[in-house]
């Protein structure tokens, strides 16, 4: 069995730090997400914030994070993000979630339908200071395009 190190930073970590850390996803996440607030893009994302995994294809860094949250709050407008899991370890904290929402405007194409829509995900995010810097994520993306009858596979 091979050992991992820890991350660099990680002894330099404290219990109040890393709560800090899951508390700036949280917040984060809830106000981009839940309460529709495009200017938490600015408060939470460094400007030199990466996304490996931008959830608007073309659009990346912070502004490709803003463009993700007006697209579902424009189709969804009573979109929520559950967080169901949060484990902070150094500089790094992995949000486990569940959004849902009532899609009343064009989402992917495919007008409102009044149905309700699940997503869910895995995102890792990488925090420098009080910013966030880096994401990585893993959308339920064929479940969600299933659910607006875009199923690739059919």
């Amino acid at each position: 069995m091979v050992a991992v190190p820890p991350p660099a930073d990680d002894s330099r970590m404290t219990p109040d730090q890393l709560e800090r850390n899951k508390q700036l996803v949280i917040g984060f996440i809830q106000d981009l997400f839940t309460k529709g607030d495009l200017d938490a893009v600015g408060r939470y994302l460094s400007p030199d914030f990466v996304d490996h995994d931008p959830p608007v294809p073309g659009a990346d860094g912070p502004e490709g994070m803003r463009q993700a949250g007006a697209m579902f709050r424009a189709a969804l407008p009573d979109w929520r993000s559950e967080v169901e899991q949060l484990v902070a370890e150094g500089d790094i904290v992995v949000e486990r979630f569940t959004a849902t929402g009532i899609q009343q405007g064009e989402l992917m194409g495919v007008p409102g339908t009044g149905r309700t829509l699940v997503l869910r995900g895995i995102n890792v995010f990488r925090i420098e200071g009080d910013k966030i810097v880096e994401r990585w994520g893993r959308l339920d993306d064929l479940g969600l395009l299933r659910q607006l009858g875009l199923d690739p596979s059919a």
